[in-house]
Order: structure tokens, then sequence, then C-alpha cells
């Protein structure tokens, strides 16, 4: 009797597919990273500030000098501070479009205030950021508006509140102490600068390392399992608006103290789109969910550089203008590639 032939083994099957297992994520080299939206989202801002560093250097004169380095920090110290509020927002899932106004209104009273000292003065206007922010989270968070529908009424009203306390009129700031703020440094570094510089780390620290760094994080990713997970989601809400309303306020006081003026007609107009714009282009989704902390500050650096380059290239504003839209269009583009995969 013949034995049974034995059976051919079936081809072992496998979820990898037919071609064998897939590459390791980490083993994927340069090129394949580079086509990765992830990459170019965690990454690209660094890059693109580095590029501008090293184009600068190269055929910029002067750009190198500590006086031209001096001046760029202390122009985006301000759009630094608003921004980081801004990305907490945002983290959140929001945006809040009334910070150019609440720098108006700290702005405005500033010189009803420095009467009665340097001290409580800059508490009044903190606190006036504060409640703008107050109110916004409240709208949001209790009332249920969206959150650009709830700052816009305070993006027209604030402003035209700092007009009527200012009766319309540009104040002269002649406080000594108030404009050493603007004007001063410590070991040669601006105070506006170190005041950025300190905010940024403390709100990385508070993204990171905090509980309620974790709850923003967590809201903006999902809202309603936030809420079902026993997490204070009005409370985180109400916070991260009050948050971002003082440092509008403080970018607001530290630009007075600068300029040596109040003038809330035209102080912190378009900051929102400025810190919205550093925000979004140093990585930090519109969707929530993510704070990226130094890359809003990689994102303020890289517009104020662009801004400058194309200026001390005898280019027009308006190019700036289209050049900033188009990094602005880029970087939503690249998210939006990424949250599709």
């Amino acid at each position: 009797m013949t034995a049974p032939a034995a059976a051919t083994p079936a081809p072992a099957t496998s979820s990898h597919g037919p071609r064998g297992p897939r590459e390791p994520r980490g083993a994927r080299g340069p090129l394949a990273r580079l086509r990765d939206p992830a990459w170019y989202q965690a990454y690209g801002v660094y890059v693109a500030v580095a590029a501008l560093v090293l184009f600068n250097a190269l055929f910029t004169d002067h750009f190198l000098t500590a006086d031209n380095l001096r001046t760029q920090l202390v122009q985006v110290a301000p759009v630094v501070i608003v921004a980081l509020g801004m990305a907490l927002v945002i983290g959140t899932e929001g945006v809040d479009l009334s910070v150019g106004s609440t720098m108006a209104l700290a702005a405005a009273l500033l010189p009803l205030y420095l009467g009665y000292g340097l001290v409580p003065a800059l508490l009044i206007a903190l606190l006036a950021g504060a409640v703008v922010g107050a109110v916004n989270g409240t709208l949001v968070s209790v009332v249920g508006l969206q959150p650009i529908v709830a700052t816009l009424a305070l993006f027209v009203g604030g402003r035209g509140l700092a007009l009527v306390m200012a009766d319309g009129q540009l104040k002269q700031i002649v406080n000594p102490d108030l404009l050493a703020l603007g004007t001063g440094s410590l070991l040669g570094v601006p105070y506006v600068v170190l005041i950025a510089a300190l905010l940024a780390g403390t709100v990385a620290f508070l993204v990171r390392r905090t509980t309620f760094g974790r709850q923003i994080v967590a809201v903006g990713g999902n809202r309603s399992a936030a809420a079902l997970a026993g997490l204070p989601v009005r409370r985180v809400l109400v916070g991260v608006y009050v948050l971002c309303g003082a440092f509008a306020a403080l970018a607001g006081i530290l630009a007075t103290a600068r300029l040596t003026a109040s003038d809330p007609s035209s102080l912190g107009t378009l900051m929102e789109l400025s810190a919205i714009t550093a925000v979004v282009v140093g990585g930090t989704p519109l969707s929530g969910g993510s704070v990226r902390v130094l890359g809003t500050v990689a994102g303020a650096l890289l517009m104020q550089l662009l801004r400058a380059t194309l200026v001390k290239h005898d280019l027009p504003d308006s190019t700036a203008q289209i050049a900033q839209a188009a990094i602005i269009v880029a970087a939503v583009y690249v998210a939006r590639e990424r949250r599709s995969r």
C-alpha cells in the first residue's frame, strides 16, 4: 500500500501581508521621515528659523550685531507672551480674539492709577485682563457659546471701553519705574525678554508637569470624555481664558512701557492674529489636545525674523504679509494631513 502523500503546507499568513513584516516605525530612513507630515509639524518651525538665521547671517548686513539681535528679541517678546496664553486656549480647542483689546484696556488703566503707585497700577491692569478672561471663559464653558463668538464680543467692546477710559487720547507715561520695564535690562538682557523667557518656562512646566496641564490636553482632546471621566471641564476652560487675559494685559503693560505712551486706539491691533499664527506655525493643532510651548516661541520668532528679513532687503510690508499667509496655510495643511493619516 502506498502511503498517502504528505499535504503541502499552506503558506503562512500574517497580518503583515504577503511582503513580510513592516519596517519598524523607528527604523524609517531620513527620506521617509521627510515625507511624514508629523515630522514637519514637530520640527518644521525650528528648521525654518535656523534657515532664516543662516540666510541673514550670510546676506543681511549687521544682522548678527548685538544691537540688532536685541531689537528683534524686544519686538517679539510681547507676541510671545500673548501667544503663550493663546496656546493654552487653543489647546482646549478654543480661541481668544480679544487679546488685542485686552492689551489696550490694560494700557488705558495704567495712567489712571499710576498716581497710587506702580504696584497698584500694575495689579489693577493685570486684574482687568484676568476679568476679561473670566468673562470669556464663562461664556464658553457655562453659557455654551462658541469661543470665536464669545471672544468676538470683547474684541469689539474691550477696545471701545479702553477708548472711553482714555477719553480717546494718547497719554504720555512719565513714571520712571514703569518706563524701566520697557527700556531697562539685566546683564545686558532687556527686562521684556527676560519676562517672556520666564513665562515660557513657567507655561512649559505647567503643561508638562502639573495636573492642570494634563487636564488642558484632556479637555482639548475630547471634552465629552473628559467630563465623563470627572475632570473639572468648566474650571479648566475658565482657567485658560483667565491666564490668556492676564498674559495679554501683561503684554499691554510692557508695550506701553516700551513706547512711553498709552495709546488704546492702536496698541494690540491685530495681536490676536499674530498670536494665533505663532501658535499654529509652532505645531499646536487648532483641533486641541496638544500644546507646544517651545514651538509657539519659535513660531513667533519665525514671523518676526521673516518680516525683518523682507524689510531689510527693501521689500514692502505687503510682501511679508503674503509670506506669512502662505506659512499659515502650509502649517494648517500639514496638521490636516497628519490627522487624516
